[in-house]
């Protein structure tokens, strides 16, 4: 019986969080959508991942982060190609000193 009782509370605690973080909230009004679409969906999973999705980022930080990226982007290359160049100069007379040792 003590078990039971044990259960029932970690069960409680778990709505509690649920209700608390909003997941009830969105589950339910989700639902709701799909029982009051007239036409109703083939597939009653897809119209949920739909609607659940839904709530990603707003569009605008979508734009900003990619803006970010594609500058990111660039840097990157510009810093490969400085580092190409770096990394040249420094072989070059890494090679003469010791080609002018073998001699």
């Amino acid at each position: 019986m003590a078990h039971y009782r044990a259960s029932e509370s970690k069960r409680e605690q778990f709505r509690r969080y649920l209700e608390k973080s909003g997941v009830i909230d969105t589950l339910t009004s989700v639902l709701v959508a799909l029982y009051e679409e007239t036409d109703k969906p083939n597939n009653a999973l897809d119209f949920i991942k739909l609607h659940l999705g839904a709530a990603g980022p707003e569009p605008a930080d979508t734009e900003t982060l990619r803006m970010e990226l594609a500058d990111l982007q660039q840097k990157y290359s510009l810093l490969m190609e400085e580092n190409k160049e770096l990394r040249n100069r420094y072989q070059k007379p890494k090679q003469q000193s010791l080609s002018q040792v073998h001699l």
